[in-house]
């Protein structure tokens, strides 16, 4: 989960890498499903996966999502929609600066017991989420979820 349209170039690329390794440890990537910054980049990282699946959890009741989501789900709650990402989740990784819905996905995720891990987060968010795990790679992230699910 990380930032739509104001994503940095950095935060991209993590996210698409992350993708990309989440579909081969055969698991299912789900996201906020918008043609968006990270939604988008971890999304096209998994489809360079074959047989991968892609869950888009979208604010709407219709319209566009990412090229490459399987299971698009319209939802028509706009940002509230945000519960359903995390409470649809075994574990939730941000991916870069949180911009301010993430930041409630992530606030979320601790309240309801959900690990978090933030990948590559500005300073303000490690010190705000002291009790997530802090990844500094992809690759890290994905190792902490599978000493996370076993």
């Amino acid at each position: 989960m990380g930032g739509a349209e104001h994503a940095r170039d950095e935060d991209v690329a993590l996210a698409e890498r992350l993708g990309e390794l989440i579909a081969r440890e055969n698991w299912v990537l789900l996201t906020g499903g918008r043609d968006a910054g990270v939604m988008a980049a971890a999304v096209r990282g998994a489809k360079r996966v074959s047989g991968s699946l892609t869950v888009g959890i979208l604010p709407t009741e219709s319209g566009a999502h990412a090229p490459g989501i399987d299971i698009a789900i319209y939802t028509g709650l706009g940002n509230a929609r945000n519960v359903i990402n995390v409470l649809s989740s075994r574990v939730v990784i941000t991916c870069g600066h949180l911009t301010p819905g993430t930041t409630s996905e992530a606030a979320f995720a601790l309240k309801t017991g959900r690990p978090l891990i933030l990948l590559s987060p500005n300073p303000e968010a490690r010190a705000f989420f002291r009790d997530a795990q802090i990844a500094r790679s992809p690759e890290e992230a994905i190792e902490l979820v599978r000493r996370i699910v076993g």
